[in-house]
């Protein structure tokens, strides 16, 4: 049997993981000491720079009638300098391990223009969103007394509407065009109807200019639904490979979606119900400056206990991602019919991604959204023997 990977490339794996194994281990301590210390020390001084910069700003009535008050401006000026302030404290550490390091065992082929301007576009995009954030959760807050049963509610459906456009989100970065009639646009087709999953479109993303690494998705609800591959696919994969990758990608399209959304909407409920909590303490004790109930210094805390709940819920997350995973992988062999093409696609995506075959049992348990590779490949194999 072919071994996934040679020695040299095996070492070559290890090298390129084993420090960004160190840098997430850090980085998950790090987050949080930046945090804590941020919600201590900064918030005082970065609402106090706020308040200079928007004093002309307070006088457009609409959204101060909306926010409830004449802070909306300090408080979305607040959000982005945050948001700023964090950009610039990790852009080196981002710069190493986006591009520098990348471009180092050759999964980059992106220039440093093209790499800055995705950048831009990404903090720009956050931007926005820590924006909204700011003048909802903080001027609903101001307004409503049970506001956390109303944004949750609210922030759950626009969750799962926002999914319909996922098709689209990429194209802010990458350019799409629809896979050219013929063979295997012909096979995809026949082989959906088999498994009776209904798409839209088989769209190719042109990511070759930018990395190597090769991916399948689904993308989209219903009406918009599509199924994504990229050109770096294409060029490593036969045909029957490509069909293992979408039959893979097509098992997470039955996985049952409602008891998923019914359990994070009563979990961010709980979430926003315990930041109602730190804005009346806050608010009655001055925590990090605050001068009044729902007040935006409370933000980088608010981040900090986000992060913390994070990291409690990952290791379960993650281990039922595990599970649909191996389930998905068995969809897909039992729709091809084909675990000799299912596993060597596997084999091309470890080694062109650069896959460890076998992370150390912590990242796993941290989170680690997919199985081990070579823990796929041996339950594949495991399906040809049958």
């Amino acid at each position: 049997m072919e071994p996934l990977f040679t020695p040299s490339q095996l070492a070559e794996v290890r090298a390129y993981h084993d420090v960004r194994y160190l840098a997430n281990a850090v980085d998950a301590l790090s987050w949080l000491l930046v945090l804590g210390l941020m919600a201590r020390y900064g918030a005082r001084p970065l609402y106090r720079l706020s308040e200079r910069l928007v004093s002309r700003w307070r006088s457009i009535r609409l959204l101060e009638v909306m926010w409830g008050g004449p802070s909306w401006a300090e408080s979305l000026v607040f959000a982005l300098a945050m948001l700023a302030l964090v950009t610039l404290l990790y852009l080196p550490v981002n710069l190493y391990f986006g591009y520098v390091r990348e471009h180092a065992f050759g999964l980059s082929t992106e220039s440093l223009g093209s790499y800055a301007l995705d950048e831009l576009k990404r903090f720009s995009l956050t931007g926005a969103a820590i924006a909204a954030l700011a003048f909802g959760l903080f001027g609903l807050a101001r307004r409503l007394p049970a506001w956390w049963w109303v944004m949750g509610i609210v922030a759950s459906a626009l969750m799962a509407l926002a999914t319909s456009l996922d098709p689209y989100r990429a194209r802010v970065y990458v350019d799409q065009a629809p896979l050219e009639a013929g063979p295997l646009r012909e096979r995809i087709n026949a082989m959906m109807a088999k498994a009776g999953v209904d798409f839209r479109e088989v769209l190719v993303e042109e990511t070759l200019e930018k990395s190597v690494q090769v991916q399948a998705y689904f993308a989209g609800q219903g009406p918009t639904r599509a199924i994504v591959i990229n050109d770096a696919l294409l060029k490593v994969m036969s045909e029957d490979e490509v069909l293992a990758a979408i039959a893979h990608e097509a098992a997470h399209v039955h996985e049952p979606r409602w008891p998923g959304r019914v359990g994070s909407t009563l979990a961010l409920i709980s979430f926003l119900w315990v930041i109602e909590l730190v804005f009346r303490s806050s608010g009655k004790r001055g925590w990090f400056g605050a001068s009044a109930r729902a007040d935006v210094r409370t933000l980088p805390f608010i981040f900090l206990l986000f992060e913390l709940a994070t990291l409690v819920i990952a290791p379960i997350s993650g281990w039922q991602s595990r599970a649909r995973e191996l389930a998905a992988d068995r969809f897909g062999v039992e729709l091809t019919a084909d675990p000799a093409a299912f596993r060597s696609m596997l084999i091309k995506v470890a080694r062109v991604n650069k896959m460890d075959p076998s992370p150390p049992r912590w990242v796993v348990w941290r989170g680690l959204s997919h199985p081990p590779i070579a823990d796929r490949i041996a339950k594949a194999e495991g399906e040809r023997a049958h």
